[in-house]
């Protein structure tokens, strides 16, 4: 035992160097090197992080802070078969307690454990970007839709039988690029509706081949005219981004692309990335020719790993067609290439300092701007970060001409939006649409009846009720990310809902903000006791006297962490009312004593024995 202990670790210490090696022994390449290791060794030890930090050169604190942040990084191992089961809003409406109650009785153990005999382990995750075909899990990374408690006892029945993930899954791939020889996911896009812009028409090439007979300047002059705002949600102007960086001092500048979409009910840049990979990797490469950038980084959430082969494919056809490499288009001096960024499980690497954090190595935790990113971004550079959506724009732009592109949509926003619907409805799936559409307008076309309310942008967007499904997506009006959750009559909009929300961000914040970091924790308490009917008034006028507190967080996720229950407030004053006690007044009994203490005496009485 001692002699195979002593080969395990030496195996154990030959792959370390080797994935080390791999990176070129690059410390900033730590969040690749902890996937590959633990891809390799099952998990990240306190010995194998030791051993990393050594190969590296660096502190071990290091280390121990980047793989305590994420989720998908594990101390232990997690089973020759590790099941993350989405527990978003959406996949509680389409049935997740079932299945995850077929999983822990096919397993033989709860959720957060591995099974006696180390072949199942069992987690809870965030949305996983399925929320068009939930439930969902991700096993060993392998996108598993549509589960059904029967599906559930099947697959840990295949898995006891020794079978294979990719046997497990079986060969009815999804539609479109999903069935590619190099995804082979089941996946489906659903793909309700093509606008003019990112699911047109397209062919690879066609606006680099234009933007090479252009000036820099013309290119961002282009962008600005043409009012693209980025599509992450905020909406800041592209081009007047792409000039800062433009006009930042020094040689060696980034464009990134964010696919880091983690906000619950979206999941647009799977679908565009699986059917336009080209077009988003031209958008970054028009970016570079703008802002004279050289290396460009596509940061994608550790969910969507699963499309890693197959974006890898795309990056070294593009190379080997001349649209990224040496001399882009023929130009001499026109050089950019992209590498891919996987992350590993932070919702706040959405956030773009963050995200640039997270590329670094670090833990994904927002940077105090000023700076911004365009001024000191990767590596203190001079970076660009724009959405996947963004850069599609930029591609149409630039083939159409603004003109084109300002004919489309409201006076203040331009273009199509690409919407992720799921929820109560017969149609979930993408939906691309001129700005303008009203809420109503999309209920419509997805089919959606007897509809309590909807939540537009997610979490930190606004859940409105029917009385303003008249309103217009729009900047103007309701401003969204892509994420569009209908909620029906027939649910408790509080607790399947909003307490679902609450949770969410109270797991995601990164801590760093004391009002972010305490108020998430504290509002989902005081929400817990609305629900159970020992609440009070004063309850409700605490929780919405917090919203101004959390305006002091860094990032965008603090700062609205308490949406999801401020907005209901304001639009669904009334159930929380029906729910709080009728009680004195003067005092609800919130602290249960005996309940506190119970710990404690029973440690007294095993002490007595």
């Amino acid at each position: 035992m001692r002699t195979g202990g002593k080969a395990a670790a030496a195996a154990a210490r030959t792959t370390i160097r080797s994935v080390i090696a791999r990176y070129g022994d690059d410390a900033t390449r730590l969040m690749d090197i902890l996937i590959d290791i633990q891809d390799a060794l099952g998990c990240l030890s306190r010995g194998t992080v030791a051993e990393i930090a050594k190969g590296l050169g660096i502190p071990q604190v290091d280390v121990e802070q980047t793989v305590s942040f994420y989720h998908f990084f594990a101390r232990e191992p997690r089973g020759t078969y590790a099941v993350y089961l989405n527990d978003s809003v959406v996949a509680d409406f389409c049935g997740r307690a079932a299945v995850a109650a077929a999983f822990e009785e096919a397993a033989g153990c709860p959720f957060g454990e591995v099974s006696a005999d180390g072949m199942v382990g069992l987690f809870h995750t965030a949305c996983i970007g399925m929320s068009d075909q939930e439930p969902a899990a991700l096993i060993n990374g392998q996108v598993f839709p549509r589960l059904t408690p029967e599906r559930a006892r099947e697959l840990v029945a295949g898995m006891r039988a020794g079978r294979s993930v990719e046997e497990l899954k079986g060969t009815a791939y999804g539609d479109g690029q999903n069935a590619h020889p190099r995804v082979r996911a089941l996946v489906c896009n659903h793909i309700r509706r093509r606008g003019p812009t990112v699911f047109a028409d397209y062919s690879p090439g066609a606006a680099l081949a234009k933007v090479t007979r252009m000036s820099s300047g013309e290119v961002i002059a282009a962008v600005k005219s043409a009012s693209v705002r980025g599509r992450g949600g905020a909406g800041f102007p592209t081009g007047m981004k792409w000039e800062f960086a433009r006009r930042a001092p020094g040689d060696i500048k980034y464009i990134f692309c964010n696919a880091d979409e983690g906000e619950p009910g979206t999941f647009k840049d799977r679908v565009i990335l699986t059917e336009r990979p080209q077009m988003v990797f031209e958008g970054m490469a028009i970016a570079a020719y703008a802002v004279g950038a050289r290396q460009g980084i596509l940061y994608v959430r550790n969910e969507y790993r699963y499309l890693r082969d197959y974006l890898e494919h795309v990056l070294a056809d593009l190379r080997a067609k001349g649209l990224l490499g040496e001399a882009i288009g023929g130009v001499a001096g026109f050089r950019f290439d992209i590498s891919i960024q996987f992350g590993a499980g932070a919702y706040v690497c959405g956030e773009e300092s963050a995200l640039i954090e997270s590329a670094e190595g670090k833990r994904g935790e927002p940077r105090d701007r000023p700076p911004f990113p365009v001024e000191k971004g990767y590596l203190q550079r001079p970076t660009v970060v724009n959405n996947v959506e963004t850069l599609c724009s930029a591609v149409q732009v630039m083939l159409k001409g603004p003109e084109w592109y300002n004919r489309l949509g409201t006076e203040q926003s331009k273009g199509t939006k690409v919407l992720c619907v799921s929820g109560d409805c017969d149609r979930p799936g993408i939906y691309e649409v001129e700005w303008g559409f009203s809420v109503n307008d999309i209920l419509a076309m997805a089919g959606a009846d007897n509809v309590q309310a909807v939540q537009v942008g997610g979490p930190s967007g606004a859940c409105i009720g029917p009385e303003e499904f008249g309103r217009v997506l729009a900047y103007e009006d309701l401003a969204t990310g892509g994420s569009f959750i209908i909620v029906g009559n027939h649910r408790d909009l509080l607790k399947d809902v909003v307490l679902n929300f609450a949770r969410f961000f109270r797991e995601e914040s990164c801590g760093s903000c004391v009002p972010c970091r305490a108020l998430t924790g504290m509002a989902q308490v005081v929400l817990e006791r609305i629900i159970a009917g020992t609440g009070t008034a004063e309850d409700v006028e605490r929780l919405q006297s917090w919203q101004a507190i959390m305006r002091y967080n860094r990032c965008g996720l603090g700062q609205t962490a308490l949406n999801p229950i401020t907005s209901t407030i304001k639009h669904f004053r009334g159930l929380y009312d029906a729910r709080l006690s009728t009680g004195d007044p003067r005092f609800v009994p919130s602290f249960d004593l005996a309940a506190a203490v119970r710990d404690y005496e029973a440690a007294a009485g095993a002490g007595k024995e």
